[in-house]
């Protein structure tokens, strides 16, 4: 190092990658370049800036922010051509000075694809993109001014970077003339879902680079998460009437808590106020932020009047991109938290939550199924859900892998049908909005645009859309669509995903030993939630003795038949909050508790559920009242039995609760595999055996043919899930009867849905009940084959005849 020359080293540590910069200086004539060695995307953990004399003497600099800005905002704005600096040490003859360019020109195409990419609700962290072999070029002169302050070899070591370096610099985005400055409220459109609601961020609050001319960094509401959009796939939020996307809205937690934090915000800069109510009953106050969320929906889409648009701009404060502050504390200052009910509020984890917060690059899925097919990456090592390389495990259907975000949400989503019978999202994302239909009838799977045209090849949605019927990929003939290849164990591979999705860890349940024969005593139920009896008329089918059938039930209908059926040896006892201790001592002990609590407020289906915690949700807490009076006290060891059922369809974290209080993980029975039906339900309990494999018996019915009465055809292979819904027998994505009857379509008789779900031909036809009336029995009752299969094991602990 000469004496008129210096080195800046600035050495990133604690990163996953490591970068090095140097900066040489001519400090006789200020002519200041960078020789690039290596350009990665990096978020700064920790940094020192140092510059080192001729005499050696180290000077440190303790801000970081002038040279970290600097350097990540250089990759966008490659603009200039610096000044050849004559090397004093080893002088070459003739050396021209090097022209700077972008690493891609105009006319030269980026070697991976740059198509925007979906975002989740949860976004998986973005990954690096690939750049050239790294080469040392002088890139770019400085577009800011400094002024070299020179300090005496006796003077402090410690400089301030205030004095070194004096900056001016011009505010973020103003330069394009393209709108969407710092602070404003918008609308992002990611490939494959809703517009979501966000605000125009500064590139210092992602702790990344600055985004590139014609993009914006975006904060998207209801998660906190980042993503870099173009401006022409954004919106002013005032553009909330066409935005706005209700389905969504109501299938979507996560999308609502974005439109309340957004329209909070807006109410507050627009001087709207919006008052909510104070109670201390949790659900008078979940109704009270639906209700408040409903007057600001429908303020946005009346134009935020009286202010308007010109009402929703940021304040001054908020414009300003270079404010020292902590990223993960920055918040809009008026902004109302989101409170709803206990039901979704978000629980802490117990992994540590990360310093940065995660990033979604719009191209990242694209980018790394390119490198897919180009060879350099393996499909099991990326999520091919949402591009994500944070993996978790195999995608339970195809070959690739899964995040834990995707999981969650393919746990949620999988069984969830639309009224169509189709299911609600994509059979690979569990997203997208536009999306293709089975044509085959006994398939009910959809796969949305934009995965086909990214894993199968671009065109094979349009390919899709004129091929009539379409067989989609799963029921297909071929396994492989380009890089979509169906798994060839599948089916087991989906159970196996189902029985173990569990993130917690439980005691494994009591097991009790066989009862010797001549031991065995008659047993005794007590049945919550009992429906049409569906317990007792198992039992009664398996052999089993019943010495006592205790049942609580509310509806008159299903009391009805449960009077008629079983004859009078069943004794109801009404609401089942109306059961004490006291009751349970006088009609116990039992051997068998079992109980499946209503499902409207748990489905992910109902878009006006309220969760585990209000509403009927909260009938789960009475079965584990009522099951932990009936359990043996201690020191009786004899057997104990309960079972527990819902549906999959439910929030992960309502599963997550019911789990965390019965202390066991639940199993998964889809009833298709013993009935003519699809009927995929969660069930708890410490039954023996409840996870062995589900087989069909010699009388099961597994075809709609064999349901059917004489002189009928099923146009189906099997139906969808039947519900309380008059609509739910249609098939179909042209909604069509089941049925085939003197050259008609028509509907399923009662005596064939009572055939589906296995039980006895008119079981349900007493009291003269209409079609509808019996139809809404059946809906909310349980699957024969499927309680045969679990109450099974029972015999060997109990008397039979």
């Amino acid at each position: 190092i000469t004496t008129d020359t210096f080195l800046i080293k600035e050495n990133i540590r604690n990163c996953s990658n490591k970068c090095n910069w140097w900066l040489k200086c001519n400090v006789a004539t200020n002519n200041v370049c960078v020789i690039e060695v290596e350009l990665v995307n990096f978020i700064i953990m920790s940094t020192h800036l140092a510059f080192i004399t001729a005499d050696s003497e180290i000077h440190y600099i303790p801000s970081r922010n002038v040279y970290w800005k600097y350097f990540a905002e250089k990759k966008a704005h490659l603009v200039a051509v610096m000044n050849t600096m004559k090397d004093h040490t080893e002088p070459e003859p003739q050396k021209k000075e090097e022209e700077l360019r972008p690493r891609y020109s105009s006319t030269q195409t980026r070697p991976p694809p740059q198509s925007p990419q979906h975002l989740s609700p949860h976004p998986s962290p973005a990954v690096k993109r690939p750049w050239p072999n790294p080469q040392i070029r002088i890139i770019q002169k400085l577009n800011m001014r400094y002024t070299w302050h020179p300090r005496s070899k006796r003077t402090d070591t410690m400089l301030r970077s205030s004095e070194m370096w004096k900056i001016d610099r011009k505010p973020e985005h103003r330069c394009d003339g393209r709108g969407f400055g710092i602070g404003e409220l918008v609308w992002g459109k990611l490939r494959g879902f809703s517009w979501w609601p966000g605000r125009i961020v500064s590139w210092w609050m992602t702790g990344r680079s600055r985004a590139a001319e014609g993009t914006r960094w975006v904060m998207w509401f209801g998660d906190g998460k980042f993503s870099v959009v173009c401006v022409e796939k954004l919106l002013p939020l005032s553009s909330f009437s066409n935005a706005f996307h209700q389905p969504t809205y109501n299938k979507q937690p996560m999308y609502r808590k974005a439109i309340y934090e957004v329209l909070q915000v807006a109410s507050s800069r627009a001087g709207k106020p919006f008052p909510s109510c104070v109670s201390n009953d949790d659900s008078d106050s979940g109704k009270s932020v639906e209700m408040q969320n409903r007057q600001m929906i429908e303020w946005a889409n009346n134009g935020f009047l009286p202010s308007g648009a010109k009402g929703l701009e940021p304040p001054p404060a908020e414009r300003n991109p270079y404010t020292e502050v902590d990223p993960d504390l920055w918040a809009e200052p008026e902004a109302a938290s989101y409170t709803p009910p206990p039901a979704k509020k978000a629980r802490k984890s117990s992994v540590e939550k990360p310093k940065i917060k995660e990033i979604i690059d719009e191209g990242t899925r694209e980018r790394l199924v390119y490198e897919v097919r180009q060879k350099c990456r393996n499909i099991e090592d990326i999520c091919i859900s949402c591009g994500s390389l944070n993996v978790s495990l195999e995608h339970p259907l195809f070959t690739g892998a899964m995040c834990q975000s995707c999981k969650n949400c393919f746990l949620e989503c999988a069984y969830q049908y639309d009224d169509d019978g189709y299911q609600s999202y994509c059979t690979i994302c569990c997203g997208g909005r536009e999306v293709l239909m089975c044509g085959n009838n006994n398939c009910c799977r959809c796969f949305c645009v934009e995965c086909v045209d990214l894993l199968v090849g671009p065109g094979a949605a349009q390919a899709a859309i004129k091929e009539d019927p379409w067989n989609c990929y799963m029921c297909g003939s071929r396994n492989i669509y380009g890089l979509l290849r169906r798994r060839d164990d599948w089916p087991s591979r989906l159970q196996h995903f189902f029985a173990n999705n569990h993130d917690q860890d439980f005691e494994p349940t009591k097991l009790y030993a066989p009862v010797a024969v001549e031991k065995r005593e008659p047993i005794r139920v007590l049945s919550l939630f009992d429906g049409i009896a569906t317990g007792l008329l198992v039992l009664r089918d398996l052999g089993i003795q019943v010495d006592r059938y205790i049942a609580s039930e509310v509806c008159e209908d299903s009391i009805t038949v449960g009077i008629v059926r079983h004859q009078g040896r069943i004794l109801y006892v009404g609401d089942v909050r109306n059961v004490t201790r006291k009751h349970i001592q006088e009609w116990g002990p039992f051997d068998l508790v079992i109980g499946g609590s209503p499902c409207n407020d748990l489905s992910i289906v109902n878009p006006a559920r309220k969760g585990l915690y209000e509403g009927t949700g909260r009938l789960f807490f009475e079965f584990y009242r009522l099951l932990h009076e009936a359990r043996p006290k201690d020191g009786d060891d004899r057997p104990f039995f309960w079972l527990f059922e819902n549906v999959v369809a439910m929030g992960v974290s309502d599963k997550r609760d019911i789990s965390r209080f019965l202390e066991c993980n639940p199993v998964m029975i889809d009833a298709k595999e013993v009935s003519a039906a699809h009927r995929a339900r969660y069930f708890w309990g410490n039954l023996p055996g409840m996870n062995r494999p589900l087989t069909a018996m010699a009388n099961d019915k597994l075809d709609l043919q064999d349901c059917l009465e004489h002189g009928r055809t099923a146009k189906f292979g099997k139906v969808r899930t039947i519900t309380t819904r008059s609509n739910s027998i249609k098939q179909g994505k042209d909604q069509h009867y089941p049925v085939f009857m003197n050259d008609k379509e028509d509907i399923l008789w009662c005596t064939e849905m009572e055939r589906v779900f296995g039980f006895p031909v008119h079981y349900t036809d007493v009291s003269n009940m209409s079609r509808l009336a019996r139809q809404r029995l059946l809906g909310r009752s349980w699957s024969v084959p499927v309680i045969r299969h679990l109450f099974a094991p029972l015999k060997d602990y109990f008397a039979c005849v």
